[in-house]
C-alpha cells in the first residue's frame, strides 16, 4: 500500500475506533471519513461496508484478548480461566456502544475473521474445561459467545441497573459449571 494509502487507512481505522466508543456503532460513516480527513470515498475504498470498518477496528484489539485466552490456558482452575475471559470478552464489547447488537444481529455472515478469532481463543479455553470436567460438555463456544454479548446488550439497554451486568453473568456462567457450587466471580 502507498504511503499515503496507508496512512489514510490508519487515520480512519483511529477516527472509527473513537466514534464507535463515544458515538456507537451506528454513527454516520461520513462522520467518521470527515474527521480522519478524507473523503466518504476513499473510506469505501478501504473498508466497502460498515462490518468490513467494525471488523478492522476490533481485529487490532483481538490481539490482546487472543493472548489473554493463552495465559489463562494456564490457570488452577480451567473454569475461572474461561470465566475470565468470557468476562474480559464482555468488558471489550461494553467499551464500544453498540457493538454486542451489531455482533448478534449480523449472523455468521458478517464480521467473520473476528469471530472466528474470538471462537478459536475461547474454543482452547472451552475444550481444557470440558476435558478436565469443569464445564458442561454441551457447551459450545458460539453459544457463550452470544451469551456473552446478548447480557452486554442487557446491560446497555438497562443503564439504571447498575448490577444487571454482573447477575447475569453470574447467573449465566454458573449455568455452565459442572459443579455449579463454585464461586462465579
Amino acid at each position: 500500500m502507498r504511503a499515503d494509502a496507508q496512512r489514510n487507512y490508519d487515520r480512519l481505522l483511529e477516527e472509527a475506533k473513537q466514534a464507535f466508543i463515544v458515538h456507537g456503532t451506528d454513527v454516520a460513516l461520513e462522520d467518521i471519513a470527515r474527521h480522519a480527513g478524507v473523503g466518504i470515498g476513499t473510506l469505501y475504498r478501504h473498508f466497502p461496508d460498515r462490518y468490513a470498518l467494525m471488523n478492522a477496528v476490533y481485529e487490532l484489539e483481538l490481539d490482546s484478548l487472543t493472548r489473554r485466552a493463552e495465559a489463562l490456558l494456564d490457570t488452577d482452575d480451567p473454569a475461572d480461566g474461561l470465566v475470565r475471559w468470557l468476562r474480559a470478552i464482555a468488558v471489550h464489547s461494553t467499551a464500544y456502544r453498540g457493538l454486542a447488537a451489531t455482533v448478534m444481529e449480523s449472523g455468521d455472515l458478517r464480521m467473520t475473521s473476528c469471530k472466528n478469532q474470538l471462537r478459536a481463543a475461547g474454543g482452547m479455553l472451552l475444550e481444557r474445561a470440558q476435558r478436565e470436567g469443569a464445564v458442561r460438555r454441551d457447551a459450545e463456544i458460539g453459544d457463550l459467545l452470544k451469551l456473552t454479548y446478548a447480557i452486554v446488550l442487557a446491560a446497555e439497554k438497562n443503564p439504571d441497573d447498575a448490577g444487571v451486568f454482573n447477575r447475569l453473568m453470574s447467573l449465566t456462567l454458573t449455568g455452565i459449571l459442572t459443579r455449579p457450587e463454585a464461586a462465579v466471580r
